[in-house]
């Protein structure tokens, strides 16, 4: 009897295991998947910030560049299933508490999370299936803002969304600058170079994102207080309003360089992090 409650003990620990470990594979994936997508946004901003702004630097325009390559219908799927399985990670991070995710401000951030991959994992395979997904950035934008508009006290809510989006966007930046995504990273196993490499992306790309959030939020606050849906703007054109700044095309260049690096943050991350 001793010897099967031992044998049960040790199949159950192997099936937690096996759990745990298809777990970090789908995180892995989605780290991925979300790289591609700043690479490439970061990629279509910077030629933006050159002149050749033809091309839509948001998830939308990700997709094309995509979907023009050889094979892109496949790859497009690639992206689907590697956002289909951050959404899932997010979503178990969200339900089962663990090292990151004990407070329940945390698990709930987990759980908004989920299910904004899972918006986006639907989007890209409608895509790929050739429904050409949910629109641009900038429309959604526009439309979103405009319904909330038309809601009793839709003024407010809207002020209070940009406002949100903008202390995100200010937290994403400082805790980017603090570093603090570190404490995630299995930094030992990384050689001195690599992890310099490693922080540098991190704190770039991490207060380029920030950024892009603060901004977009600030577009959400003018269009609450003009009262003017077409004072929102998405990624695309939010992007497009630093190219018009004092600073010229360099701000964004500056901004566009740091999204990239935040996809070669994602890609170590797939690698690197603990999950």
């Amino acid at each position: 009897m001793a010897s099967q409650s031992h044998t049960g003990r040790g199949w159950t620990g192997a099936s937690r295991r096996s759990r745990e470990q298809a777990l970090a594979t789908v995180g892995r994936a989605g780290f991925m998947a979300r790289g591609v997508i700043y690479v490439l946004v970061g990629y279509l901003a910077l030629r933006i910030a050159f002149g050749d702004g033809g091309d839509q630097a948001d998830r939308q325009g990700a997709l094309q560049q995509i979907a023009s390559r050889p094979f892109g219908t496949a790859l497009l799927w690639l992206l689907a299933a590697g956002l289909a399985g951050m959404a899932v990670w997010r979503g178990v991070q969200a339900a089962v508490p663990g090292a990151e995710s004990r407070k329940a401000g945390s698990r709930l951030m987990n759980a908004g999370r989920a299910v904004f991959y899972a918006f986006v994992c639907w989007g890209t395979a409608a895509y790929a299936a050739g429904s050409g997904g949910s629109g641009n950035s900038d429309s959604s934008s526009k439309d979103w803002t405009a319904n909330v508009l038309k809601l009793p006290a839709g003024r407010w809510l809207t002020g209070v969304a940009g406002c949100a989006l903008i202390v995100v966007g200010a937290v994403i930046a400082v805790r980017a600058a603090q570093r603090r995504f570190l404490r995630k990273m299995e930094t030992g196993r990384m050689g001195p170079k690599v992890r310099t490499a490693v922080a540098a992306s991190g704190v770039a790309g991490g207060v380029a994102r920030g950024a892009v959030y603060s901004a977009a939020g600030v577009f959400v606050l003018l269009a609450a207080i003009r009262y003017d849906p077409g004072s929102a703007k998405g990624m695309d054109d939010t992007l497009r309003s630093f190219d018009r700044t004092a600073a010229g095309p360099w701000l964004l260049v500056v901004v566009a360089a740091g999204l990239v690096l935040y996809g070669c943050f994602s890609f170590a991350s797939a690698r690197w992090r603990r999950l």
